[in-house]
């Protein structure tokens, strides 16, 4: 990896003016983070529904019902197991899509819009010491396989309401997804193998 350059020679005004067009990502990213809250607030009102429902609270076991409820199926009239599982999935969906904002927000903020110097920070992400393009787009892949994971089995305990051409195109959905992410994480091998090869010669 070079070094900067202690002092390094002033941007012409054309090639500068087109290097800070990079910050017109910045409303991007503050957005994204506008969104997590919207997130946080929503995980936090489900799990106090669940608490609720668990507590016997009719106006929160109400709520819960009409957040699984699947067009077709019966409602249920008590807190059962089944939609314990379905409350608890669609919590870790929020968690799961918070990562992907988290991972987009930061890693896409240091990778093209400007250094963090987080260098020697305890909390700094594992895997933002070696982020880049590559990186980035492959955990991003990763964490759609895992959202998609959560949708599918949320299907597939409600197999019983939905028709067999559901089923069959959201699985087909997500071995697409998981086929997409083969194919870049083989990309960036090759791409890799290629760069080390090159500087070795």
């Amino acid at each position: 990896m070079t070094q900067p350059s202690p002092n390094p020679r002033p941007l012409r005004p054309l090639p500068a003016f087109i290097f800070m067009s990079r910050w017109l990502q910045l409303p991007l990213y503050l957005g994204l983070i506008l969104a997590q809250c919207v997130y946080v607030f929503h995980f936090w009102i489900e799990l106090k529904d669940l608490i609720g429902a668990a507590l016997g609270n009719e106006a929160a076991l109400q709520h819960i019902f009409a957040a699984v409820a699947v067009p077709g199926a019966p409602v249920p009239n008590k807190l059962n197991e089944t939609t314990i599982m379905l409350v608890v999935l669609g919590l870790i969906d929020v968690v799961m899509i918070s990562n992907l904002l988290i991972m987009v927000i930061i890693g896409g903020y240091e990778t093209f819009v400007s250094r963090l110097d987080l260098d020697g920070h305890p909390d700094q992400p594992e895997w933002l010491s070696h982020v880049n393009a590559s990186v980035l787009k492959t955990k991003l892949a990763m964490a759609i396989i895992g959202i998609s994971s959560i949708h599918l089995l949320k299907t597939f305990i409600n197999a019983n309401a939905y028709e067999d051409k559901v089923l069959i195109a959201q699985t087909v959905i997500h071995i697409a997804f998981l086929l997409s992410a083969m194919a870049i994480a083989y990309t960036d091998r090759i791409t890799s193998i290629t760069h080390q090869e090159s500087k070795s010669h």
